[in-house]
């Protein structure tokens, strides 16, 4: 093994991908500009649409209720919910969301909530949708005042003090440091990021280098200059993991400097107070928007270090396998699901970090990233998890070597 000659096949082929606009798009725009820009807008949208949904007043029908004027009469004044007439298929235009609830008043409501002897009042709804669920929480509100009042009058006819029922208060306060707040937040999806990142900033100047060259006819020189074959792979194999980590780094000073900006502008605008408000209600935080551990960010990159060499060696092994561009795709994309599920099972709330969770690939990289986020440093873990990412990625080197020196993978008919 020549590292000089090494770094020349590395140098010659950065040269290169930096002439190919598919190698530039993958591994410089989409990781600093599509990537954010997506995130942040897909974010407005959503923020958009959910306030759009939350300023709606749902169309609510009422069922029953003709000998409970009282109750009626309340709701049709509770300005939350909008009644309209009552119609046939009321469960039909629930489920084409026409119409967004229904509550069905038991029979003599107002008479029985005198005594004390009134029926569940039933409130149909469609699950999952937003602006039912609204409707429902609107017809929930309505109903829960309106059993306070009574409860209330009731003890006021008895003369009895109104805490009778309540004698105490519940509050919540919390008791974690933001940072902790924000790792448990934002913990699962910054990994998700980095790993899909890593692996499609690979992907692109993995298949150039091979299968591209296959096709180009280039393959065959590079291979009869008086470099040896561990020599070739190995620069080759560094320009495969500069895409992967470029595409990384870079997505994340994006979006460092796309958060900060973003914060800026908040806080600027007034509407930082608004959004420090929401995300403390929300968390029942007591102090501050929730933050990332940074020292959290430094250990990420380092672990996903030998993950990137792993995506880098395996792109480059599977994509030596194709003879065209176009077959090295077919090959490489559907890997990208491979990749995605354990990231996405990293996400899940309930899935911990375990000793057996520590040797799955990508899957211990997103829990354990999920973790030092949060500044929480499990070093056994860390150790375990970093050194089977480094046997996995040497394991995967070796193999990409050994097809590299294979005359029958190169030069497949």
């Amino acid at each position: 093994m020549n590292w000089k000659n090494i770094i020349t096949v590395y140098l010659k082929e950065l040269k290169d991908s930096l002439r190919d606009r598919r190698t530039l798009i993958s591994i410089i725009v989409i990781p600093t500009f599509v990537m954010p820009a997506l995130m942040f807008g897909v974010g407005k949208i959503a923020a958009g649409i959910f306030s759009k949904a939350r300023e709606e007043t749902p169309t609510v029908m009422i069922i029953g209720g003709e000998d409970s004027p009282d109750v009626v009469r309340q709701l049709r004044e509770w300005k939350k919910i909008q009644i309209v007439p009552l119609a046939a298929d009321w469960k039909q235009q629930i489920s084409d969301k026409k119409i967004r609830a229904a509550v069905q008043i038991p029979g003599a409501f107002d008479a029985k909530l005198k005594v004390g002897e009134v029926d569940p009042v039933v409130i149909y709804n469609y699950d999952g949708e937003l602006k039912s669920g609204f409707a429902v929480g609107e017809l929930d509100k309505f109903f829960r005042e309106l059993r306070e009042r009574t409860v209330a009058a009731r003890l006021a006819d008895r003369s009895l003090p109104a805490n009778l029922i309540k004698p105490f208060e519940i509050k919540r306060e919390n008791v974690a440091p933001p940072e902790k707040v924000g790792g448990n937040l934002l913990g699962g999806i910054v990994p998700y990021i980095i790993i899909i990142l890593c692996f499609t900033g690979a992907m692109y100047p993995a298949m150039d280098l091979t299968a591209g060259e296959k096709e180009r006819g280039t393959m065959e020189t590079l291979l009869c200059s008086p470099v040896a074959r561990i020599d070739l792979v190995l620069g080759k194999f560094l320009m495969v993991l500069t895409g992967s980590l470029s595409a990384m780094f870079l997505a994340l000073l994006s979006m460092g400097v796309s958060a900060a900006a973003a914060g800026v502008m908040f806080m600027g605008s007034g509407g930082g107070a608004k959004l420090v408000a929401a995300a403390t209600q929300a968390k029942g935080a007591a102090s501050g928007m929730p933050t990332i551990d940074p020292m959290g960010l430094f250990g990420v990159v380092a672990m996903v270090f030998p993950v990137a060499v792993l995506f880098s060696a395996l792109l480059f092994t599977i994509s030596l396998f194709a003879k065209s561009y176009k077959e090295a795709q077919s090959y490489a994309g559907p890997m990208i699901a491979v990749v995605i599920l354990p990231a996405v099972v990293g996400m899940l709330p309930g899935i911990d970090l375990n000793m057996r969770l520590a040797l799955v690939p990508i899957l211990n990289l997103s829990l354990v990233c999920k973790e030092m986020l949060s500044g929480v440093w499990h070093w056994n873990f860390i150790a375990l998890i970093f050194s089977s990412s480094c046997l996995y990625a040497a394991v995967a080197l070796g193999f990409a070597v050994k097809m590299f020196n294979r005359e029958e993978v190169i030069f497949r008919a």
